[in-house]
């Protein structure tokens, strides 16, 4: 409904003051009355719920999810399965296979005979980019619907789902793009030899992606493999496996792709994870997720010598100087922690703050995030969703309670969070401040709390940025141009950003250092030659 169609009243109420009564009058035939919530100065929105539309209501009430593997719905061999709740109300909406060992091996061989009979790794270049420019235009033509299962399957604010699903799209035709432009022959100039190098793909790889960017994270590492001529078996999180299983329908449904080009295996991380990264078969394997999780990835895919690149953790550093906008500068660190409720892993979770305008800057964070509309995410006021579980909602609120433990000031308290007639993991954004030995200051926390400490010189401001274990993302923030630069260069991450965060652009290449991640980046043309293997050809004269 069009906001200025509300008529609305906002007043404190007499049993405390920081508790407002408002109430709002619908036209009909919404409601017949106005009616009354109490909401306090956090808010929490109320709005009406998004309309499920009939394509997504059809999905979700499927009796089981079942998993794709060479193009067709495939149950675990003991019938086990899972459920898959919606973060923001708390309840189930899918029943989903669960697959264990032996189905996931078979998916594999699946993957390794469509690489050497489907004709996909022969196929001409051209031939194969057209049919993945046609999959983003089938996924661009259903944006709506991919937004609306993955807004509900891992309670990502609606608008941002449709950022991630825009992102899927954008990716696919990136690299199928690309692949027509990259030379796959390329002559070395060594003294009495002819000599070159030639690239193909590798052969069947295996990816196993988190459940904070579940779509998004996907198309970063399909459409690269895929363009390059691979053939992909997917493992997506147990909390969020349905937009890649809608993905799925729509392939199977306009013949998008050959059988056994794409599967996509449903699991918990223990079985169907463990064996998607233990299979020798695999040629390439990526993992993005935890730096705990990323270890045992990379110790059974060193066993197997099997290539593998970890996308892992961060605990990014905001470098703010005293000569920005503070009112500005505060507005974006808050909408950045904030975004998908802080479960970011490039996000800035450090902000070191100029001395000279400390007291004011996180003054004016802690009004800006108590001004966070947080709701469901299929509300159209909704700012700040829900965390995507239980678990990583006590996961938060023990950061907090350590924090403070350990000597932290309480800035802005945060903790849980009520949303009227919802019953999902919600949580307020808090600040901490003090010392950065804290372990709210060196441990990753996913979610949205920022952890403040003053620095004096641009020197102590890099050297507080680089005093972590972590090297995915750090920004710096000033008008000095020069100093940027400086500072961007010095720091010790993959990424440095100038006054701005999380900015993730196609063909910047992104990866991370320590314990943020190895064995190469996403989204740039180094992704692409990532899969594929170069063979050097020699002839001696």
């Amino acid at each position: 409904m069009n906001p200025d169609q509300r008529i609305a009243r906002l007043e404190s109420t007499p049993e405390d003051s920081n508790i407002y009564r408002l109430t709002i009058r619908l036209p009909l035939p919404l409601w017949s009355a106005p009616f009354t919530i109490k909401v306090s100065a956090m808010s929490t929105t109320t709005a009406p719920v998004q309309e499920l539309l009939p394509e997504v209501s059809e999905f979700l009430n499927k009796p089981l999810h079942k998993s794709f593997i060479n193009g067709d719905w495939v149950e675990a061999g003991g019938g086990q399965t899972f459920d898959v709740l919606d973060p923001g109300k708390g309840q189930k909406v899918a029943t989903v296979t669960s697959l264990q060992k032996a189905d996931v091996d078979r998916a594999v061989d699946h993957a390794v005979a469509a690489f050497e009979g489907s004709g996909w790794a022969k196929m001409p270049v051209n031939e194969r980019s057209a049919m993945l420019h046609r999959l983003a235009d089938a996924v661009e033509a259903r944006k709506a619907i991919f937004s609306q299962i993955e807004s509900i399957d891992c309670g990502k604010v609606y608008s941002q789902a449709e950022g991630d699903v825009q992102n899927f799209v954008d990716t696919f035709r990136y690299f199928a793009d690309l692949a027509q432009t990259i030379n796959y022959r390329s002559v070395i100039a060594v003294k009495g030899h002819e000599a070159w190098v030639s690239r193909h793909p590798w052969g069947a790889c295996g990816f196993i992606i988190p459940w904070n960017f579940p779509f998004l994270l996907a198309g970063w590492g399909l459409a690269p493999a895929l363009a390059a001529g691979n053939t992909c078996v997917l493992k997506p999180a147990e909390d969020t496996p349905l937009s890649a299983l809608y993905l799925c329908h729509v392939v199977q449904e306009l013949d998008l792709l050959p059988a056994g080009v794409l599967s996509v295996v449903t699991g918990m991380g223990e079985t169907a994870g463990a064996a998607v990264a233990g299979n020798p078969k695999f040629r390439r394997m990526s993992f993005t997720g935890s730096p705990e999780v990323g270890r045992l990835v990379a110790e059974v895919c060193g066993r197997n010598l099997v290539p593998v690149k970890c996308e892992l953790g961060g605990k990014g550093a905001a470098v703010v100087f005293d000569d920005v906008d503070i009112k500005q500068t505060a507005a974006k660190l808050v909408g950045a922690i904030t975004f998908h409720t802080g479960q970011v892993c490039c996000d800035a979770t450090r902000w070191l703050i100029h001395s000279n305008i400390y007291d004011k800057f996180v003054s004016e964070c802690a009004d800006q995030m108590q001004a966070v509309n947080i709701g469901y995410q299929m509300d159209s006021a909704t700012q700040m969703g829900p965390v995507v579980s239980n678990k990583q909602r006590e996961r938060v609120l023990g950061y907090l309670e350590k924090g403070v433990a350990e000597g932290a000031e309480l800035v802005l308290k945060g903790g849980a969070a009520e949303v009227p007639g919802c019953g999902g993991f919600f949580v307020k954004p808090a600040l901490l401040a003090g010392p950065l030995s804290n372990v709210a200051a060196r441990e990753e926390i996913f979610g949205p709390v920022a952890y403040l400490a003053p620095f004096g010189s641009e020197e102590e401001g890099i050297r507080l940025a680089n005093d972590t274990e972590y090297g995915l993302a750090n920004s710096v923030w000033s008008e000095d141009l020069s100093r940027c630069a400086r500072v961007a260069e010095s720091f010790e991450s993959g990424n440095g950003w100038i006054n701005a965060h999380n900015v993730i652009v196609h063909g910047v290449p992104y990866a991370g250092v320590g314990k943020s991640g190895m064995g190469g980046g996403v989204v740039s043309p180094e992704t692409l030659y990532d899969y594929l293997r170069p063979i050097s050809v020699v002839r001696p004269l």
